[in-house]
């Protein structure tokens, strides 16, 4: 199995912090965010390379970060290509660039960069394996109607299979969140191209997996824990002050 992190994005509402700097690098605690998401997928069975998938701008921040880690696997920045926010390929171009780029022909996990969680990913990924060939997300409770209007909101049947998904829904039929952490099957990534000629979307996944819950099925997996997305100025600080005081406490 191969990891993928997904730290091609721009940012900007988290400017001026991210104005000159990539948004997975910026410091929570003892570490860059991204830090904390590659200490979660190192762990895990079977892994034996992970790829980082950067624009052009920040490629070079992002390969000075990788020189002091020290890893049991490959670790190995792809640049997108891209310079701005305009030409920019978005996640569901840049998985697609890297499973070409690398020629994968694996399990792909796909995590965002920006992704700060305080649970493994074991048990996700034992629980997709067992819905093979179908695609699986991992699902947060925000346990709270009003605050499941700002994300991508999945409705489970009994067995994990979703039942229905929607992208910010004014009402929502339930509160867990699609958060970014994604199992594709190797038998999967043809639905890329798929996806690619119906000239869908190719920046946010969640229009990407709602695609797939109408065309394949899809299977979630709600995880248990704390989660924090890191979507602007206001939220970023929250994070680190949590951080900060799980670290001293």
């Amino acid at each position: 199995m191969k990891a993928l992190i997904l730290a091609a994005g721009y940012a900007t509402r988290l400017y001026p912090l991210t104005k000159e700097r990539a948004k997975p690098l910026l410091a929570v605690g003892d570490r860059p965010v991204i830090g904390h998401v590659l200490e979660k997928i190192r762990s895990l069975p079977d892994l034996n390379e992970v790829l980082v998938v950067s624009n052009h701008k920040f490629y070079p921040q992002f390969a000075e970060w990788v020189k002091g880690l020290s890893l049991s696997f490959p670790l190995r920045v792809l640049d997108d290509g891209s310079t701005t926010e305009e030409d920019r390929l978005g996640a569901i171009g840049d998985i697609r660039f890297a499973t070409q780029q690398r020629e994968i022909q694996e399990d792909l996990l796909v995590v965002g960069g920006d992704n700060l969680f305080d649970f493994g990913l074991t048990s996700f990924v034992s629980f997709a394996k067992t819905k093979v060939p179908f695609c699986s997300v991992m699902l947060y409770d925000v346990k709270d109607f009003v605050l499941a209007r700002q994300y991508g909101i999945v409705t489970l049947d009994k067995s994990g299979k979703a039942i229905g998904l929607e992208e910010k829904p004014k009402q929502p039929k339930s509160t867990l969140t699609s958060m970014a952490v994604y199992f594709f099957p190797k038998q999967t990534f043809s639905y890329f191209d798929e996806y690619e000629r119906l000239s869908h979307s190719k920046d946010a996944p969640g229009f990407y997996i709602k695609w797939l819950h109408e065309t394949k099925g899809v299977y979630g997996f709600v995880a248990t824990g704390r989660w924090y997305d890191i979507g602007d100025l206001t939220s970023y600080r929250k994070a680190c002050e949590t951080f900060d005081k799980r670290r001293t406490s």
